[in-house]
């Protein structure tokens, strides 16, 4: 039987989640690294409040996650360590109506400023650029 550490039984009961290990199983990171640097960047804050990765995460607590453009402000509803179903994940989270319409409102301007830029997502392929060139006379 292999041996454990005091502190890996402690990491993982329910009642005592860091919170890097919280945003990771509530599916906001796709790794434990990316939370760790997403936290020490500022951008997420616990009631408020830059934090530290091992901050203890307490059902309540007001989280407010930077992910891109767009900013979620989320009440923590459960604490677990493990990382679960996306189904389950959603449940460990209740995003606040104001964060949820403020996310709504900034996609609908990225889709309203794409509509007015037709040359956005559009890259030039191969026999563009030779038409171009026939063009301006150049080949």
């Amino acid at each position: 039987m292999a041996h454990r550490h005091p502190h890996d039984e402690a990491d993982e009961r329910d009642d005592r989640v860091r919170l890097d290990k919280w945003l990771w199983a509530a599916r906001f990171f796709k790794t434990r690294a990316l939370a760790v640097e997403a936290i020490a960047g500022g951008k997420v804050l616990s009631n408020g409040e830059r934090t530290k990765p091992a901050h203890v995460a307490h059902v309540g607590d007001e989280l407010r996650v930077r992910l891109g453009a767009y900013e979620h402000v989320v009440l923590v509803r459960e604490l677990a360590a493990r990382r679960g179903p996306a189904k389950q994940a959603q449940l460990m989270y209740e995003e606040t109506a104001a964060s949820v319409a403020a996310r709504h409102l900034l996609a609908e301007q990225f889709r309203a400023a794409s509509a007015l830029n037709p040359q956005a997502g559009w890259t030039e392929s191969k026999k563009d650029r030779r038409d171009r060139r026939r063009l301006r006379g150049k080949g």
